[in-house]
């Protein structure tokens, strides 16, 4: 691992910086395959987002100050963002908060909208749950509900594994800020850099219906649906995503 400033982070590869951002509640380890893949056309780096894995916490976890420590640790440079669900939700509000820092964007299994009011009330149901239990608790069900009914019992291990490692107070806070983040539907519209959306099949939380009508307000947008995975693709369909994204970038 290595650090910059408040931001830990993993890298390999060099060329074009890749800058791969993860989901809730996960750390840089998700990327895992696709940093090796990857590496021979992207200096890829793979950051723990604030309070996660690694990394320093912040005072308050929303979309907007995750983006803008994002677009601290990018600096001055330019990246291709690949960025799954929660990820997603913090890429998009980095391109609409620092678009110059933004060569190309990837949006995997991710959405612009805002939560529902039943969505919300889930989120404040999970937080009382890891608040009196702890983040082991969660694991059964988001096994369930992030994963394909056949996923293999190696990415079943490496999600427990991530959501065992996160702390308490780190997947409250970013509950909140997910529950909390507004609409970025318009948004959509004003990107004007490659975009690449990338969804599986069988992902529940977004699924791709969703995903398709997310790709049709960005302009010249691309959808790769993955077969057999649900919503975590880079883990369950490593060899699958990692073709995406290969040509997504050779291109």
């Amino acid at each position: 691992m290595q650090v910059r400033g408040p931001i830990a982070y993993e890298e390999t590869g060099s060329g074009p910086l890749a800058v791969f951002v993860h989901g809730y509640p996960l750390d840089h380890r998700m990327w895992r395959d696709q940093l090796e893949s990857l590496s021979d056309i992207r200096h890829c780096v793979a950051p723990d987002l604030p309070g996660f894995g690694a990394s320093e916490a912040i005072d308050e976890f929303t979309m907007e100050s995750v983006a803008d420590s994002i677009a601290a640790f990018i600096d001055e440079d330019q990246a291709d963002i690949i960025a799954l669900s929660m990820g997603g939700y913090v890429a998009l509000a980095l391109w609409e908060r620092h678009p110059a820092l933004v060569r190309s964007l990837a949006l995997v299994d991710t959405k612009a909208t805002a939560d529902s009011a039943e969505a919300r009330q889930k989120r404040r149901a999970q937080a009382a749950q890891v608040a009196e239990q702890g983040p082991g608790s969660l694991v059964a069900g988001m096994t369930q509900a992030l994963l394909a009914p056949d996923a293999s019992h190696e990415a079943k291990r490496r999600l427990a594994e991530m959501i065992n490692a996160t702390s308490k107070e780190s997947v409250i806070a970013a509950l909140s800020g997910m529950a909390d983040r507004r609409d970025r539907s318009r948004v959509l519209t004003t990107i004007d850099v490659p975009t690449a959306v990338v969804v599986g099949a069988l992902d529940s939380v977004t699924p791709p219906v969703a995903a398709v009508g997310m790709a049709s307000m960005i302009p010249d947008a691309t959808v790769s649906i993955i077969p057999g995975a649900g919503h975590l693709t880079p883990i369950e369909s490593p060899d699958a995503v990692n073709a995406v994204l290969q040509h997504f970038l050779d291109h």
